[in-house]
């Protein structure tokens, strides 16, 4: 089961310093039948002019996986930690009993993420934040996993979830295959460029919600950047 759906079919809306698009129900966008996929629960694609961002919130027991698509995003939180991640890298923030933070583009341009947030697995643990680079180079033409709470991914970003997140870069022409679990539910959105799914066409920021697949074929049709997540 190979479901499309199109960028320009999603909730949200534009907020003047936040342009927001949200590929499940959140905030005043409301949709029954996309409430989450497996154990995900949100993916908001984000683009946040310079010198704004989200003041200081509070947040407890979800994963929160923040991966830059353009620009950079500068995290702070009541645990002290704070921290700037930039294009192609990836931040997590496990909130456990709770957390307060806050996310700003302190950039000339805008800044362009996508927030992901995943149910964990495991309630009432200290909450957490980290993030690391992750070069393009080392995805070329290949899935890479960025974010995991599966003991096979070895050394990746920790989340406490059942749960991965993964990325490729292809350049047009190119294919990569990525094998499915039984009973696994995939979400797959190309944060630029063109692609084939199993023969499906997705366009850019298109969102694609996966079944009983045994294995993706993702050919880019245009220089793509890939990004799916593999939740139970």
């Amino acid at each position: 089961m190979i479901e499309l759906r199109p960028f320009a079919g999603l909730g949200g809306g534009n907020h003047d310093w936040l342009d927001t698009k949200h590929h499940f129900s959140f905030g005043d966008y409301q949709d029954p039948a996309r409430v989450s996929w497996g154990n995900m629960r949100v993916w908001n694609d984000d683009v946040i002019a310079p010198a704004t961002g989200f003041p200081t919130h509070p947040h407890r027991d979800m994963e929160i996986i923040t991966y830059v698509r353009e620009g950079a995003i500068t995290h702070e939180d009541s645990l002290g930690n704070k921290g700037r991640t930039e294009a192609g890298d990836v931040q997590v923030m496990s909130a456990g009993t709770g957390i307060r933070h806050s996310e700003y583009n302190h950039e000339k341009g805008v800044t362009k993420i996508f927030q992901i947030w995943i149910t964990p697995e495991r309630q009432g643990e200290a909450p957490a934040w980290g993030a690391r680079p992750f070069p393009k180079g080392d995805r070329a033409g290949r899935f890479v996993t960025l974010a995991s709470g599966l003991a096979e991914d070895g050394d990746v970003l920790p989340i406490r979830a059942d749960a991965r997140l993964v990325a490729a870069t292809l350049r047009a022409g190119e294919s990569a295959e990525y094998v499915l679990a039984p009973g696994r539910s995939i979400y797959l959105v190309p944060a630029s460029g063109r692609i084939e799914v199993n023969g499906q066409a997705v366009g850019e920021r298109d969102g694609v919600a996966i079944r009983d697949e045994a294995v993706l074929r993702v050919t880019a049709l245009a220089d793509a950047e890939v990004l799916l997540v593999d939740a139970a």
